[in-house]
């Protein structure tokens, strides 16, 4: 395992980061939590269009992506939904899918790769990226803008690199107007970034034992 591999251990089927020791979803449900935080924060499946375009920061396990494409797939949307993902330590396939299995309804199956889970998969009606390397040199030489962004780094206290404010601002930048961003924590210093980086933020209620999140619109 190189060093821009994910290290990971586990606690009930729920994997653990060792680098960052913090799970990769919620030990409750971590679907149920995407579903709150994620989808629900950025008014998804509502939004949804043809060509409608989700970035994310952490592709982790690929829950959010599976989700979403459910949620896609559920809606009967025609076209294409694309699904950019920034990660910096890749997941092994196999701990990915031992991970998603507890979820047997997602349509898991669409990841592929060797070793990990190749870095551009185009499907029926989805097209994934996934941009390895740290983000906050991969955004800035990124050419697309997001409808919607899912910011799901570890927590601030313990990756504090994917959510300085430069970072933030960045995302912005890379947003479409009327675009969004959904996150599960509500850090101060985390919510005036994204402020100065052109969000109108609100405070909402968390999922499970997290009594807020956060969401915003680009004007």
């Amino acid at each position: 395992m190189t060093d821009q591999t994910a290290r990971i251990t586990w606690r009930d089927g729920t994997p653990i980061s060792t680098r960052f020791d913090d799970p990769y979803f919620s030990l409750a449900d971590g679907l149920a939590e995407t579903r709150h935080v994620f989808l629900a924060g950025n008014d998804l499946p509502a939004r949804f269009r043809d060509g409608f375009h989700v970035a994310e920061l952490g592709f982790g396990t690929g829950l959010n992506f599976l989700a979403t494409l459910q949620a896609w797939r559920a809606a009967r949307i025609p076209g294409t939904l694309r699904f950019t993902s920034f990660e910096a330590y890749p997941m092994p396939l196999a701990d990915l899918q031992r991970a998603l299995s507890v979820y047997p309804d997602l349509p898991a199956e669409v990841l592929t790769g060797t070793g990990t889970v190749a870095p551009h998969l185009p499907g029926p009606d989805f097209d994934l990226t996934i941009v390895e390397g740290d983000a906050r040199q991969s955004l800035a030489q990124w050419q697309g803008l997001a409808d919607a962004w899912y910011l799901d780094g570890f927590s601030p206290a313990k990756n504090p690199e994917l959510w300085q404010a430069d970072l933030l601002e960045r995302v912005g930048a890379h947003t479409a107007p009327g675009g969004s961003f959904a996150t599960y924590t509500a850090a101060g210093d985390v919510r005036r970034a994204l402020q100065t980086a052109g969000f109108a933020v609100e405070r909402v209620p968390g999922y499970g034992r997290k009594r807020h999140m956060s969401r915003g619109w680009r004007a």
